[in-house]
């Protein structure tokens, strides 16, 4: 994730992520150690049985999560997850709404937990995530970030963390 805003409600914005500017998750708030983010499913994010795919879930669960641990962390610090357990209720079906909250936050990690209702309340998924806090810089593990960001880069190298 990085700093510039991608998508907005509300005041609130989304780090700057492709993919998950692809899947069209919307973020509603995030402050004070806690977040809401909303998904109006499309027919592309649905599975076989015509409900959401649990990789959509799972997803929207892993962004509220980390905005929840980044909304107690300061400017040019972000989190990457660093481990996530979902638990899946019952399929979801119109809008996929998550929202998650800080439970404990030391300097360097927060644990998180959310949950995540269709547009009927009814209950879809649970979740619990460790975020790791990372200076932006140190994001782009070894490379330079704009060059991080333009991804088509041909003179872009992976760090040594990449693989």
């Amino acid at each position: 994730m990085t700093d510039s805003p991608s998508s907005t409600a509300g005041g609130a914005s989304l780090p700057e992520s492709p993919f998950v500017d692809r899947l069209g998750a919307q973020l509603v708030s995030a402050a004070d150690g806690a977040s809401e983010v909303v998904l109006s499913l499309l027919p592309e994010h649905m599975n076989t049985w015509d409900v959401a795919h649990g990789g959509v879930t799972m997803t929207l669960a892993d962004v509220a999560l980390a905005m929840a641990a980044r909304s107690l962390a300061g400017d040019g610090v972000g989190v990457v997850t660093v481990e996530m357990k979902v638990n899946f209720m019952q399929p979801g079906r119109g809008e996929l709404r998550a929202t998650a909250r800080v439970l404990h936050r030391s300097t360097t990690m927060a644990y998180c937990e959310g949950e995540i209702r269709d547009s009927k309340e009814h209950f879809v998924a649970k979740a619990l995530g460790t975020f790791k806090y990372m200076h932006m810089r140190r994001l782009a593990v070894g490379r330079d970030v704009t060059r991080q960001r333009l991804r088509s880069d041909p003179s872009a190298k992976p760090g040594s963390s990449d693989g």
